[in-house]
């Protein structure tokens, strides 16, 4: 009898570990998860001994990727397969295409393969919410009930995590052949490594192949040096992302956006100025998090967040926010619209159009179209200002004080466009700004602060650091760099512990797991 109880204990742990290495929609796996260090760690001890094994390496890189996207979307992997095959086969035709037509019809293939999966599994619900809305104007003009009550329900589509990131990545590389600024990769595994490399599959950065696909062929050498900076990074990944974005985003932001009604202007105010922290530290957690894990496999990502709120002017804050994704639409969107080389009002046009499109590459909504709207005629009235006065884009020639007018100013141009990026309906972004606007009561701000200590202290931390100096950044990188590794080891430790503490009994996925 003892021995029957003991294996059903067993098999019932058995069970529940298998069920941990199966997809759960629930729980997907982050860099934050306890599953995921574990997997990495046992990855990464093979990956080392696989250094001088170039083709096995590449392979034991793509099944641990395709693994890892499994565990964040299931079998829907498969898409991801289907993306770097199709577009590995185009980059081949490309080049051997002797005319000019054909290679034309090549990338438009492309382009039609990659785009039209981002219309099926995002935008479907959003045009077919738009043809019903279309019938029931007809039905209305026509006098048909029939069109009039006819009754919109959205499809139940499941939305692959991150990839909207992939396609945009998949689809520069064919785009780069196409432009004969980069050659085609040989072979398909190396293809489907560059587009599957899991640090950042989900949510980024944006690698263009020209960067990535020549450090495949390097023999992954990690110095000291590099270690201590992939450390840094993601020390700071996770500092961001669990210890300050989840937890003001659980206890405070969330309940914000939730019901604005119920909340003074100073307290709306307060979310605003909290969801501007948690959007930032969750990004830019996940990129330093990315980057320091591609860098100790020996990659090496461009930055992806220059401490954006520090920015003086709209046009230098896309030059420091989601530079992957700013940079991308600035290479195949504005500069093919015709860029700034057709005259003011066409480039005034370009800027709105691609902030746009931009909008709702974030998601199929109005109120995404709209945050786009915002940053696109921002930029473009900005634009304007700089011709009219001759003044430069990034605000870097500017005085002292005119410097800090224009970071206040930018910062407060980019959350009014927060608003609608985070608020679930127009109706809820309404009830905000009319709190904010109209029922203000400046006189709360000594309970906020008295009855979220702990969310006040954490925002004015995030917000201290972001508004550090470069150099004290640059002390803190250089000493983590030189601890020797037993002290390394201990502060990741620390770390550890500390976000452990600090940490939502709930899974808080990344924000951008959704785009």
């Amino acid at each position: 009898m003892r021995n029957d109880v003991a294996g059903y204990f067993e098999e019932l742990s058995c069970d529940k570990l298998l069920e941990l290495f199966k997809y759960q929609p629930d729980s997907p796996m982050l860099f934050s998860t306890g599953l995921f260090l574990f997997l990495f760690l046992g990855f990464y001890i093979i990956y080392n001994s696989l250094r001088n094994r170039q083709d096995i390496r590449i392979l034991y890189v793509i099944l641990f990727s395709l693994y890892f996207y499994y565990k964040t979307s299931g079998l829907w992997f498969v898409l991801l397969i289907f993306t770097a095959t199709s577009d590995f086969l185009i980059g081949q035709m490309i080049p051997g295409t002797q005319s000019r037509m054909g290679k034309k019809l090549w990338i438009t293939l492309s382009v039609c393969i990659n785009l039209g999966m981002l219309t099926c599994f995002k935008y479907t619900n959003f045009l077919y919410g738009m043809l019903v809305d279309f019938w029931h104007a007809v039905g209305g003009m026509m006098d048909e009930p029939v069109l009039r009550d006819m009754a919109y329900k959205p499809l139940d589509i499941f939305l692959p995590v991150g990839i909207s990131f992939f396609t945009f990545q998949s689809l520069s590389y064919t785009i780069d052949i196409y432009r004969g600024q980069v050659k085609p990769v040989v072979k398909w595994a190396d293809y489907l490594f560059y587009v599957s490399f899991f640090p950042g599959l989900v949510a980024g950065p944006i690698v263009r192949a020209k960067d990535f696909i020549p450090q495949i062929y390097r023999k992954p050498v990690l110095s000291h040096s590099r270690m201590g900076e992939a450390l840094y990074l993601i020390i700071c990944g996770l500092f961001k992302k669990c210890v300050i974005s989840d937890y003001i985003s659980v206890n405070f932001v969330d309940r914000i956006f939730d019901a604005p009604a119920l909340y003074t202007g100073v307290e709306n105010l307060m979310g605003v100025y909290g969801y501007a922290l948690q959007i930032y530290c969750d990004f830019s957690g996940y990129s330093d998090m990315a980057i320091g894990i591609a860098l100790l496999l020996g990659f090496r990502f461009n930055i992806n967040f220059d401490s954006p709120y520090r920015s003086a002017t709209i046009t230098e804050f896309w030059r420091r926010w989601h530079i992957s994704l700013s940079t991308w639409l600035r290479d195949y969107l504005y500069i093919p619209l015709g860029g700034n080389r057709k005259g003011k009002t066409r480039t005034y046009v370009n800027l709105i159009i691609t902030m746009l499109l931009g909008g709702l590459w974030h998601g199929a909504a109005l109120r995404f179209i709209l945050w786009g709207a915002v940053h696109g005629v921002a930029l473009a009235v900005h634009k304007l200002f700089m011709s009219l006065f001759g003044l430069k884009a990034n605000g870097a020639d500017m005085p002292f004080w005119r410097r800090v007018a224009g970071i206040v100013f930018t910062f407060h141009i980019v959350c009014f466009a927060w608003i609608f990026f985070r608020a679930d309906t127009m109706a809820k972004a309404g009830e905000m700004l009319t709190q904010i606007f109209t029922h203000f009561e400046p006189g709360v701000f000594r309970q906020f602060v008295s009855g979220y200590r702990l969310i006040f202290i954490l925002m004015l931390t995030g917000y201290v650091i972001h508004f550090m100096p470069a150099k004290v950044d640059l002390v803190i990188r250089r000493e983590i760099t030189g601890m020797p590794l037993w002290a390394k080891a201990l502060l990741l430790c620390l770390a550890i512990f500390v976000v452990v503490q600090m940490k939502s009994a709930e899974i808080v996925p990344f924000i951008y797991f959704q785009f």
